[in-house]
């Protein structure tokens, strides 16, 4: 069980309508994936043509800061600002997306492109499996 499990079974309060098991993916999920792009950024600064990088350095810090602002906005969902956490969950889902497709540009000739890129698709597979608890 992941800390974000441990911690959500020792939260005083209810998660409304959503299930724990498809908040705690997501949570866990869109840390992950922050890693995964702040990582490959590095490694896009790190490599020889890094000018052909640009654009996938920038989605990939994008794509991190929002996966962590989504964390953060899910690991204080006490079930009543459904509203919030849905827009949230979109532009992440959306985000993810846009960044994956853009590491799969350069997944081929970069090896943690690869990675961000299915990190990123996960992502956006927690994010609409939560989204789907909320309607």
């Amino acid at each position: 069980m992941s800390v974000t499990g441990k911690m959500l079974d020792t939260h005083p309060t209810g998660l409304g309508r959503v299930t724990r098991e498809a908040l705690v993916t997501c949570i866990d999920q869109v840390l992950e994936c922050a890693q995964a792009c702040t990582l490959c950024a590095d490694a896009c600064l790190a490599e020889e043509h890094m000018s052909e990088l640009r654009r996938c350095i920038r989605t990939d810090l994008d794509c991190a800061d929002v996966c962590n602002a989504t964390a953060r906005v899910l690991s204080r969902y006490g079930g009543d600002d459904a509203d919030v956490v849905r827009d949230v969950l979109e532009t992440c889902a959306t985000v993810c997306l846009a960044c994956g497709a853009e590491c799969e540009r350069h997944a081929k000739t970069h090896e943690h492109c690869a990675v961000c890129a299915e990190a990123c698709r996960r992502c956006a597979e927690a994010c609409r499996a939560l989204l789907a608890t909320l309607e």
